[in-house]
């Protein structure tokens, strides 16, 4: 069998229409025009020798061949990028200060350090991996460069919308969850201490369900909060990201819980115009941000927070 092997470019236009959510929108980034990169995604399909769009509405979206080919394109794309970085940008220097709220502080950080590090071993980065509060209160007084953070509607100076992910209820892996809200019992709260943005989301979640509720267990830190819900000490509420193999996402509807809202995931910058350390590390997180998110069923990835009128649909 011939190997194929793909354009860089047209990979390059095929991934930015998506991230745009319309590619008229990304002919006019790239520099080109509508019907080049039009040719460019033909050029894609013959290539992968299998339709990668389909007809949705007025829209595209993608097949389940273009979902793989998208994630693989992203992949190359990322790696050549990082190629090309690695071989121009060590004479990068300075220091970058990076905040990440805990659903991230394991998943995320050693990959987005270790990419950083390779790239540009003269730059120091300094990490906290913390609560929204602390990292929205230190990137507003100066103490931190960057904060990857979920949004309760406040917004620094510097702030872009990055994602919108699906909030779930949480339980132990193994057994049923021993409550259900017809039984008529307060359910079991397990919870981070106040103050906690997913904490308030429950709360008035189950207030408007009619449905009694008690905090069970209160924790420092997620790890206590795994622990206790593991245990079966109470019922938490988080995102999917990041969830422990002890716990597990209860399914829509499970026990009577009520549906939950999404949460929005922001990038604070403490700078309008950081130094270049400062945007390579954002560039890299943001990449591995996207490529976690993407894993997620039901959420959304936003290029930028003015891109709303898709011409491409977004599963």
């Amino acid at each position: 069998m011939r190997k194929i092997i793909f354009d860089l470019d047209v990979l390059r236009s095929f991934v930015t229409g998506m991230d745009l959510g319309s590619y008229a929108k990304a002919a006019d980034r790239l520099g080109r025009s509508t019907s080049a990169v039009s040719a460019q995604l033909k050029r894609l399909e013959e290539q992968a020798g299998t339709p990668i769009f389909r007809k949705a509405g007025r829209g595209l979206a993608l097949t389940e061949a273009g979902e793989t080919m998208l994630g693989y394109a992203r992949r190359l794309l990322d790696l050549n990028d990082e190629a090309a970085t690695a071989l121009h940008g060590t004479e990068l220097e300075g220091w970058v200060r990076l905040g990440l709220q805990e659903d991230f502080g394991e998943t995320l950080l050693p990959e987005v350090l270790g990419r950083f590090a390779r790239a540009h071993p003269k730059v120091r980065i300094e990490a906290r991996v913390t609560r929204n509060v602390e990292l929205v209160e230190r990137v507003t007084s100066g103490k931190l460069d960057l904060a990857l953070a979920w949004s309760d509607g406040f917004r620094t100076a510097h702030t872009d919308r990055i994602a919108e992910v699906p909030i779930c209820w949480v339980g132990p892996a193994n057994g049923d969850v021993q409550w259900h809200a017809e039984s008529g019992e307060t359910m079991p709260l397990a919870s981070l201490e106040a103050p906690c943005l997913l904490r308030n989301i429950a709360t008035k979640t189950l207030d408007r369900a009619g449905i009694g509720w008690r905090v069970s267990f209160v924790s420092p830190s997620l790890g206590g909060l795994w622990a206790a819900t593991a245990a079966g000490l109470g019922l938490a509420l988080r995102t999917p990201l990041g969830l422990p193999s002890k716990v597990r996402q209860l399914a829509p509807g499970e026990a009577g819980l009520p549906a939950l809202p999404t949460l929005d995931l922001v990038l604070h910058r403490a700078e309008a115009e950081a130094s270049p350390a400062t945007e390579r590390l954002a560039s890299i997180m943001l990449q591995a941000v996207r490529q976690t998110i993407e894993t997620v069923p039901h959420s959304r990835i936003f290029a930028d927070a003015a891109a709303a009128d898709y011409d491409v649909v977004m599963a």
